[in-house]
């Protein structure tokens, strides 16, 4: 049954921002059945309510988690830090910045090594079970035979953050209850188990947002990155239908829309979205307040991952070509 349908418009002046969250690195412990480069916050959300009382599972929000390869890396040039960062992808990066909130949120990994083949690097082993295609926890690479070990291992991992609705206080939620959490399919046999690595509390109104802050009222655009898909339309009960933010300096029909699968229970529900991975301008006066409300996610569904947004200055970009090509340099 359709939810009744409910034309809202998002204002980032509404959202009242996470101030605490609780960043979450999950190694990969066995074979996984799902997407090759997120696991939905929903899937997630299910995974450790069924492990707490029901007054914290009210309150809990979690993102999508990202799969990020347990590889050697540098700290990317909106990072805090900078240089050579060892195996990046195996810790949690020490958290300074608003940019630094979203080092593993990138699918694309952009901080792995040039001088490794990092496209093989970011992409899982498959295996065959009954006809069904799983993902590897770990990847073989060979090496030259004069070398003393012929092969070495890529570990996988994966990246979320949790935190709460405002006034509820139940962070940070404990190792003890996110260790041995399962997600994807067929979890009855085995699959999908995830160990934890490290978890790390941020206070979000502490971080550095001096470069956003710079770029406010210069009259420079600054841009939105869409980190997580935006929903515009559901049959979840719970959920309304709703425009694309006023402060999205584009029209609905110039965006990437897709349809997928919002999954409660046993039943399945469509959800329509804007697809995760577009620049849109940011038409808003206050990018910095946009930005921190961005982390703690807009829109319907925002609870179990959908609408994460990040708040990107002018002149930078996740994907460095793109600068290169906006200022007229070689692409």
């Amino acid at each position: 049954m359709g939810a009744a349908v409910c034309l809202a418009v998002v204002s980032n002046e509404e959202v009242v921002g996470v101030t605490r969250l609780q960043q979450v690195l999950f190694e990969l412990d066995g074979q996984y059945l799902g997407h090759p480069y997120f696991v939905t916050g929903n899937a997630l959300f299910n995974a450790i309510a069924r492990r707490v009382d029901d007054q914290t599972a009210r309150a809990l929000r979690v993102s999508h988690g990202v799969f990020v390869p347990g590889e050697y890396g540098e700290y990317p040039p909106t990072a805090s830090q900078d240089g050579y960062a060892g195996k990046l992808g195996q810790s949690l990066p020490e958290v300074e910045s608003y940019a630094d909130l979203f080092m593993f949120r990138d699918p694309a990994h952009r901080w792995l090594l040039d001088s490794r083949p990092r496209d093989a690097h970011n992409t899982h082993d498959l295996q065959i079970h009954g006809g069904r295609v799983a993902f590897d926890s770990t990847c073989w690479f060979g090496r030259p035979e004069e070398m003393r070990d012929h092969r070495r291992s890529v570990s996988w991992f994966l990246h979320c953050y949790v935190h709460a609705g405002p006034g509820d206080d139940v962070l940070p939620v404990s190792e003890e209850v996110l260790d041995g959490v399962q997600v994807g399919g067929a979890r009855n046999y085995g699959f999908g188990e995830l160990s934890v690595a490290e978890t790390r509390l941020v206070d979000v109104e502490t971080l550095d947002f001096s470069r956003l802050e710079a770029a406010q009222g210069t009259g420079e655009t600054c841009w939105i990155e869409l980190v997580t898909p935006y929903v515009l339309k559901t049959e979840h009960p719970s959920g309304d239908s709703q425009s694309i933010p006023w402060w999205w300096g584009v029209d609905e029909d110039e965006l990437r829309c897709r349809e997928t699968r919002f999954v409660d229970g046993g039943e399945t529900y469509a959800v329509t979205v804007v697809d995760h991975g577009q620049l849109v301008p940011y038409a808003g006066s206050d990018p910095v307040r946009t930005a921190v409300n961005g982390v703690s996610r807009v829109g319907t569904h925002s609870r179990f991952g959908f609408g994460e947004l990040r708040v990107w200055p002018p002149g930078t970009d996740r994907v460095p070509e793109r600068v290169a090509a906006q200022a007229g340099g070689d692409a």
